[in-house]
């Protein structure tokens, strides 16, 4: 099984070290050069020199240079960790196989934007690590792989981060086993149930001090490093 990687985050770094490490197939990367949008940003470039693996710097996800690069690899499945960018189903449905992508959540719930922060800040006591297959929606897919992951009290960002990174390259190397010898479950998500985060903002970070200390402190270790 053929797979093009698309990515360009810490979390992708670590997802494509998983596979390679793996020796599995990984025919190409889709990443970027750089990226003022993400505060975790990772250079896969010198992983994938390493791995001699071709790799294309893009900006966008659906244009014509990415297009055809994806066609002239002709990979089986796309696997699309950590881009900010929704995928054209025409992009989509040049994979035979489609596109599986990741969210740091539990869904259907909390679909959408920064589901790290957003988790951390509403003191919320668990997430999940989520692969699913990419559909026209934003993480409305078919899920593929789910993995609850208990929030402490102490966690911050980073810690979290991690919590979720080391339980997701193991789903990663048991879904990629399943899609190989076509015995994956999916799991159809309901259109009726679960939310979305919205994109926070500049004031979404700003102290009030007539907040609780409880919310004061969810707030300063959402918004901690990496983010």
């Amino acid at each position: 099984m053929k797979i093009l990687f698309i990515g360009c985050v810490e979390s992708s770094y670590k997802l494509l070290l998983a596979l390679l490490e793996n020796k599995i197939c990984v025919t190409g990367v889709i990443t970027k050069k750089e990226s003022k949008f993400n505060s975790d940003f990772y250079d896969l470039s010198p992983l994938c020199k390493k791995y001699d693996i071709e790799v294309l710097y893009a900006k966008n996800i659906n244009d014509d240079d990415s297009v055809r690069f994806i066609k002239r690899l002709n990979p089986d499945i796309g696997f699309c960790f950590g881009w900010s960018q929704l995928i054209n189903e025409e992009v989509i449905n040049i994979f035979p196989k489609g596109i599986v992508g990741f969210h740091p959540a539990q869904l259907p719930n909390n679909r959408g934007r920064h589901p790290l922060i957003w988790a951390l800040v509403l003191g919320l006591e668990e997430s999940a690590s989520t692969f699913f297959m990419l559909d026209s929606g934003a993480d409305t897919g078919t899920i593929v792989s789910q993995v609850i992951v208990r929030i402490s009290y102490g966690d911050d960002a980073a810690s979290l981060y991690k919590k979720i990174m080391d339980v997701a390259v193991k789903q990663e190397l048991q879904f990629v086993k399943e899609l190989e010898n076509g015995t994956i479950k999916y799991i159809v998500q309901s259109p009726s149930k679960g939310n979305s985060w919205r994109k926070r903002n500049r004031k979404d970070g700003m102290i009030d001090w007539r907040m609780s200390s409880y919310a004061i402190y969810n707030l300063v270790r959402g918004l901690t490093h990496p983010y």
